[in-house]
């Protein structure tokens, strides 16, 4: 494996532990996924809708989302916003991210 290819490899794990709070954080108001995916985006995380649609559903049916449709347009959309039970989810890892990201600075700044 090239230098190049476990770099960009590695770099997906770290995005994939990420991407549950992102998600979390960003549905506090109704999204559908595409528009989930450009507001990923537009904060730094750009994530492919093949990676995100799975990720929505599985949040959705361990109750941290709730989902929707949208009948009214020429084209239905699925959307989701977060449950309470996602708020209080939440929360707990935003204070473990803070813990992990506080651990990781120390380490990695020697």
């Amino acid at each position: 494996m090239g230098r190049e290819t476990a770099l960009a490899s590695l770099n997906m794990e770290m995005r994939r532990g990420t991407i549950v709070l992102c998600v979390l954080s960003r549905l506090d108001k109704p999204m559908y996924g595409y528009n989930l995916v450009g507001e990923l985006e537009k904060k730094g995380l750009p994530v492919e809708a093949n990676t995100l649609y799975p990720l929505l559903r599985r949040l959705a049916s361990q109750g941290l989302l709730k989902s929707s449709w949208d009948m009214s347009t020429a084209k239905p959309r699925k959307y989701y916003v977060i449950t309470k039970k996602g708020i209080e989810i939440r929360s707990q890892l935003k204070s473990e991210w803070k813990q992990m990201s506080d651990a990781m600075n120390k380490m990695i700044a020697g």
